[in-house]
């Protein structure tokens, strides 16, 4: 095989059992470890969702250039900081965030609720994706969006979507190596019609609905928030494959690698919209313009429709992967049932056929912003676990996270009242007491500080049932420590 090969192709000496499960429930063996070029290659699926297409526009109808820098920064630096660390401690240990959860500070039953919490946000994002692809092909064929045949679509493609990922990341690095060129190809295609046809209307021309205000920055910030934890988590369910003694370096690389092109999407979102807003005479012309299932059948007719088809299954694959996993750990924690993670897949298709009509893209700012409010508050408990009671106090070892049941508590109640009282703060932004573009940052900062000081004031008694014996670890427990240690 060729270096260049290499780089780019996962391990072929697997089963095909060990393809479809991708060790969901277990540590990933050192011989099943990807290169990075390999793993950014699968995650450019994700960076080029058409769900960024929406982004950029809403941050350019809310703030405009060059204020949209703003958040855009924020949303990259804090990606990168916050993947790269937890796709480093993932690979190291060779498992999954849900798993990992166990050992850092939420308890073996803990994770549940939080793997619960995963999948939610999965099963949103496969439905607003696949909501996109059902738009285009239902504009092309003068179909309603939200008739009995638009959900037919949408069930269709869903279920061709679950082929493309039924053999885990073998099959999604075979989409994706293929994806990549008709994806650019299109693409390019669209942006050269979309330029002979138009008056294109480059940054200066993105102005914003309203004035800007205190309120559309938070906004905007808020809407950021939900997507900066959001998108390390995912690739970290991908990264987890890396080889274990990957430095930082490597997974700040292979987060780069993937919100590089996320970002030019963002940005072009806000260059389609303004284009093609003048020449919109709907009713609502501004959701029009950031609908890409809209817009890029708008532009190359037949074509815009074949490339959202072939964009959205490149980005659902991961979708119903992730989704997958953490569902896979919800189940087999909560009843002991294993029935494997590709069947979780067709669970996640199933919701989405229900929810398909409620039209979920005109939630996608409260959506993100109850994701930053739970999803960030729990990875940011975990790292605060990982980070400071471990490697700081040394509540607990940090050259292994435990994750069997035998050796676990079920519950660890610093994590979860942590977390519980950071989503209740959060949740009364939701509910409006106070405004909601301030609750995910709340909720993230008071998380992880409750965390600490629970996890202290407990002195390291919630991490084990009883400690491993078959682990060698260099742990040295502080004199205060209280939970179970085996020594020697």
């Amino acid at each position: 095989m060729s270096k260049w090969k290499e780089w780019f192709q996962g391990p072929q000496d697997i089963t095909k059992a060990e393809a479809i499960e991708d060790y969901a429930i277990g540590r990933v063996p050192k011989r099943y470890r990807w290169p990075i070029p390999a793993i950014i290659l699968v995650l450019w699926g994700n960076s080029t969702a058409m769900f960024f297409f929406t982004y950029g526009a809403e941050f350019s109808y809310l703030v405009g250039w060059p204020t949209m820098l703003v958040p855009i920064l924020y949303f990259f630096v804090g990606a990168t900081a916050i993947g790269a660390c937890t796709m480093k401690i993932a690979s190291k240990e060779g498992l999954s965030m849900s798993l990992l959860t166990r050992g850092l500070g939420f308890g073996y039953m803990g994770s549940a609720i939080t793997s619960l919490i995963y999948a939610i946000n999965y099963i949103f994002y496969f439905i607003f994706e696949g909501t996109i692809v059902s738009h285009a092909i239902a504009n092309v064929a003068g179909i309603e969006i939200n008739s009995p045949g638009g959900i037919a679509i949408f069930a269709a493609i869903g279920l061709v979507t679950i082929w493309f990922v039924w053999k885990g990341m073998t099959s999604m690095q075979f989409l994706q190596t293929w994806g990549v060129p008709i994806f650019l190809a299109l693409f390019l295609f669209g942006l050269y019609e979309l330029s002979a046809n138009y008056d294109v209307i480059g940054p200066v021309g993105w102005i914003p609905k309203d004035k800007i205000s205190a309120t559309t920055m938070w906004t905007v910030m808020n809407m950021a928030n939900g997507q900066v934890v959001f998108q390390g988590l995912l690739a970290t369910d991908y990264g987890r494959f890396a080889k274990p003694d990957v430095t930082y370096k490597g997974t700040a690389t292979i987060m780069i690698g993937m919100l590089v092109p996320m970002t030019a999407v963002i940005i072009l979102g806000a260059m389609l919209a303004h284009t093609l807003l003048p020449h919109l005479k709907n009713i609502n012309p501004y959701a029009m313009a950031s609908d890409p299932g809209f817009v890029f059948p708008f532009i190359m007719g037949f074509l815009g429709m074949v490339f959202v088809i072939v964009t959205q299954i490149r980005i659902n694959v991961m979708n119903l992967y992730s989704g997958s996993l953490a569902l896979s750990n919800t189940m087999d924690i909560a009843f002991r049932f294993r029935p494997g993670r590709q069947w979780w897949m067709l669970l996640i298709w199933f919701l989405g056929v229900v929810f398909y009509a409620s039209n979920v893209l005109q939630y996608m700012g409260t959506f993100l912003a109850i994701t930053g409010i739970l999803t960030n508050t729990w990875i940011l408990i975990m790292l605060a676990d990982y980070y400071i009671c471990r490697k700081v106090m040394r509540l607990a070892p940090s050259d292994f996270v435990e994750y069997r049941q035998e050796y676990l508590r079920s519950w660890n109640p610093a994590g979860m009242i942590s977390l519980s009282v950071a989503v209740l703060i959060g949740a009364l932004g939701v509910f409006n007491v106070y405004p909601i573009y301030y609750a995910s940052f709340l909720s993230m900062i008071i998380g992880p500080v409750l965390h600490v000081m629970i996890s202290t004031a407990s002195k390291g008694r919630y991490y084990f049932k009883t400690f491993p014996d078959d682990v060698q670890t260099d742990w040295n427990p502080p004199p205060f420590y209280q939970g179970p240690y085996a020594q020697g």
